[in-house]
């Protein structure tokens, strides 16, 4: 399930979905994009070595993750900052989340958040130890979805993929998701001195706090504002915890 829906690669689906499949999968979203994260990692190192400006390998390596992702964590950030800024009435938000047009707020969305992924791409490339720290970063960047199913998070409408996964990863699992994500970096960092810009352990840590709490944030803030999570309020915390991951690790 975490396969077929998080990456544009065909796997059979599981003959149920219960709420045990559905946690389960959000909580191997990190492994699910494990070819996503690979595919990165490549391309900044092929085009590193053959001269790409750095800025056109980050923007190049976001098209690659877009077209990996059928662009779908793209779409719900642009969704979701158009209905946080459309109205305070949440059914009237989440009818504008469900036109699938973009409007100014979700435009800029986009906008800033793949700028700033470029950026962070762009600066780790500059060596193969960042070019890994790169890929990583794709793979901990999922473990955001974790903490969108957490059950004490209810769902915004009865049907659509928010429905299907809001609340079924209990607390507990969410957390350690990102304790692990934490540990993983620093083990990783540690075992490549090489990093472009030497990161030392406990900036890897503090990355983690960062997205994590970034991810909180806007969780509640769509949660306050909506009822719950929708499916587009899972891609928007991806998409945002992968800007924040790259950016402290650049």
């Amino acid at each position: 399930m975490a396969v077929g829906t998080l990456t544009v690669l065909r796997l059979p689906p599981p003959r149920r979905v219960d709420p045990r499949v559905a946690g389960r999968a959000m909580l191997l979203a990190p492994l699910a994009v494990l070819p996503l994260g690979a595919a990165v990692t490549g391309l900044l190192l092929v085009t590193a070595e053959t001269g790409v400006p750095p800025l056109a390998r980050g923007l190049l390596a976001v098209a690659l993750l877009a077209l990996g992702t059928r662009a779908l964590h793209w779409d719900g950030l642009s969704d979701v900052a158009d209905g946080l800024t459309a109205s305070y009435d949440p059914q009237r938000s989440l009818a504008v989340m469900r036109t699938g047009t973009s409007g100014p707020a979700g435009t800029l969305a986009v906008v800033l958040v793949a700028g700033l992924q470029a950026a962070g791409l762009a600066a780790l490339s500059g060596s193969p130890a960042g070019c890994v720290l790169a890929g990583a970063c794709v793979l901990g960047s999922r473990v955001s979805l974790a903490t969108c199913c957490a059950r004490p998070v209810p769902p915004a409408r009865p049907e659509g993929l928010g429905a299907t996964v809001a609340g079924t990863v209990p607390v507990l699992a969410a957390a350690l998701a990102w304790l692990a994500l934490a540990v993983a970096l620093t083990g990783l960092l540690t075992a490549l001195p090489a990093s472009p810009t030497q990161q030392a352990a406990w900036q890897a840590a503090a990355a983690v706090l960062v997205a994590a709490g970034l991810t909180l944030l806007l969780l509640r803030r769509c949660t306050t504002r909506l009822g719950g999570v929708t499916g587009d309020v899972l891609g928007a915390c991806v998409e945002t915890s992968l800007a924040v991951l790259l950016l402290a690790l650049a």
